[in-house]
């Protein structure tokens, strides 16, 4: 008996047109081809490097002067030979500098701000109108004269320590004052070199605002960084 074999009816295509009509490519609302035969650009933001680099680098300091508490602590409960230790008043004042440089230090930023340009606001142009009379970078100067004056009490006050009697290897207490209180100091000379280059860069007007900006975070850093260590240094010392 003979098998008759019928062949599939042929479907003609259909032609496939995108959602959102007139063929523009718009599937689903969403923009994914070429508009008017250009392809759009794509543009991912990327924080600046300098701006990832300083929290790496705060993490970093953030992690040593812990690891410094961490060992004061057990070395002050395993320890025999503890001495009490009186800080130096001159302490209280270096503290104040610094906090009031963060202070001058903020003055400077915004203005800096409005002096290349930033916002375009009535009051702003007022701002840079004052601001291109009086450089911001007077405000810079401030802040270096307070963090050098700050440097210059932090010595006094280990001068103060050696009249009495208290060197570095006296007793534990005082071997982790002087370290504390080095180590932070050599991180503020570090930061005033980095405000030494900050007003260099304004002055010959190549200064990034990202740079500012991390110069800043860095400055700030270092004067909480302190109050927590003067706190430290008041309750086990």
């Amino acid at each position: 008996m003979a098998t008759t074999v019928h062949q599939p009816p042929q479907i003609e295509p259909k032609e496939i047109r995108p959602r959102g009509g007139n063929g523009s490519g718009n599937f689903g609302g969403l923009n994914s081809g070429p508009q008017n035969g250009a392809l759009p650009a794509v543009q991912e933001y990327a924080p600046p490097p300098s701006r990832t680099g300083i929290w790496v680098l705060l993490a970093a300091i953030g992690m040593m002067f812990a690891a410094f508490t961490s060992a004061l602590i057990v070395r002050k409960g395993a320890s025999m030979d503890w001495e009490h230790l009186e800080l130096p008043p001159i302490l209280y004042l270096n503290t104040l500098l610094l906090l009031v440089s963060s202070v001058t230090l903020e003055f400077a930023r915004r203005r800096v701000a409005v002096f290349m340009g930033g916002s375009r606001t009535q009051e702003a142009r007022i701002q840079e109108a004052r601001a291109r009379e009086e450089r911001p970078v007077r405000w810079l100067y401030v802040t270096l004269i307070l963090g050098l004056a700050f440097v210059v009490g932090q010595y006094i006050a280990w001068l103060q320590l050696r009249v009495a009697g208290f060197y570095l290897a006296t007793n534990p207490n005082s071997s982790f004052f002087y370290v504390l209180t080095a180590v932070h100091a050599v991180h503020v000379l570090g930061g005033l070199a980095g405000l030494g280059n900050v007003m260099h860069k304004l002055n010959r007007m190549t200064l990034r605002r990202s740079t500012l900006d991390s110069f800043s975070s860095y400055w700030h850093f270092m004067g909480i960084l302190w109050v927590y260590l003067l706190g430290l240094l008041w309750m086990k010392l």
